[in-house]
């Protein structure tokens, strides 16, 4: 593969990437706020969500509706809310990942 080559799989990538972080604050940002404004206390579909926000949350937008989702989820479960965070920091935080791998 030469370097042209690679930068234009880069930049499919990317745009890619844009395209998930989107389509996430698309259809998964209104159903946080909807969960937050009415109060819910369903925690599969406050879990469901957050788990699809946290598939996009490599994007700053989608990350700032994850955490504020987190915010409102952890006076009802803060134990689950921690395994929340845990599970972004798995996934996406490069620093929790060189700490670990020391």
């Amino acid at each position: 593969m030469n370097d042209n080559e690679i930068k234009g799989l880069a930049n499919k990538i990317t745009a890619l990437h844009k395209e998930i972080a989107l389509q996430t604050l698309l259809y998964w940002k209104p159903k946080a706020e909807q969960i937050i404004n009415n109060k819910s206390q369903g925690i599969s579909e406050i879990e469901h969500t957050l788990d699809a926000l946290c598939e996009a949350a490599f994007d700053d937008e989608v990350l700032a509706v994850f955490k504020k989702l987190c915010r409102y989820y952890y006076d009802i479960d803060p134990v689950a809310t921690a395994e929340q965070i845990q599970f972004y920091r798995e996934m996406w935080d490069s620093d929790s990942f060189n700490k670990d791998n020391k």
